[in-house]
């Protein structure tokens, strides 16, 4: 009783695991023959990859978080 106790405690520690495969990336960055940086999960798209390479994503995290908002609220 203890060990499935902890078993099922570690399980929810771990959260859903999604299987990794081709195609389900998060992000596409395509540097030549043009630029671009795009999220797959909310559409959001960005033309200068150095400055998402610097760091600059607030434009990504705040579409992920306003597509989160909207699952929610459905």
């Amino acid at each position: 009783l203890e060990l499935r106790k902890k078993e099922a405690e570690a399980a929810a520690l771990r959260g859903e695991h999604q299987e990794i495969a081709w195609g389900s990336q998060i992000r596409s960055y395509v540097f030549h023959p043009y630029s671009l940086v795009k999220d797959h999960r909310t559409g959001e798209e960005e033309g200068n990859v150095n400055a998402v390479m610097d760091g600059e994503i607030d434009a990504f995290i705040a579409a992920y978080l306003r597509d989160n908002a909207r699952s929610r609220d459905k």
